[in-house]
């Protein structure tokens, strides 16, 4: 069953994310240290009004286990998502004019991120999870939905292909090279 995640889901959801986004962790919050990233990720998982609120997340579940979750936004609010996180980042004098790389468009939603609890794998719970973020745009009116994947990682881009993406350009981001990949949505 795919629906919202809540605010009590964080401890979940925190396992999830980091295998999802790794060291891009460290990239969101300003430090170096992965654990300490997540429990500041954490934070802001729990309010509203950021990149990696409950709000924006979906949650699929088996039982009274979170198998996995997906994190989108509209393009357009990436900035603002953003800006809480900067803020967060700024107070601290080494950091200032530090910024977060925006990976979405203007005009497309983003799947930020989805990840599968390892014992839920290969049973399309990720595949679901990203056709339920593309209901969800679609709804909101949105003509695509973009993501990016490792360049490495041939069985996440052999099923966002499968599944209609196309390669869109490639950027790096905390150190990785990444495949920009979209999907039209509208005709």
């Amino acid at each position: 069953m795919i629906v919202p995640a809540k605010k009590e889901d964080v401890q979940q959801i925190m396992l999830l994310l980091h295998a999802a986004i790794g060291n891009i962790a460290c990239t969101l919050t300003g430090v170096s240290d992965e654990q300490e990233a997540m429990n500041i990720l954490a934070d802001f998982y729990v309010k509203k009004g950021n990149r990696l609120s409950y709000e924006h997340v979906l949650v699929a579940w088996e039982g009274d286990v979170i198998a996995g979750m997906a994190l989108g936004y509209g393009g357009d609010a990436a900035a603002k998502l953003d800006a809480p996180l900067l803020s967060r980042i700024h107070q601290e004098p080494a950091h200032a004019g530090y910024e977060i790389m925006t990976e979405a468009r203007n005009d497309e939603y983003y799947l930020d991120s989805v990840a599968v609890h390892p014992a839920y794998q290969g049973k399309g719970i990720a595949r679901a999870l990203i056709g339920a973020v593309e209901n969800k745009a679609k709804e909101a009116g949105w003509p695509r939905l973009s993501l990016i994947a490792l360049d490495d990682n041939e069985k996440a881009t052999a099923l966002y292909a499968r599944m209609g993406y196309a390669e869109d350009g490639e950027l790096e981001l905390a150190g990785h090279r990444y495949i920009r990949m979209v999907k039209q949505l509208t005709q």
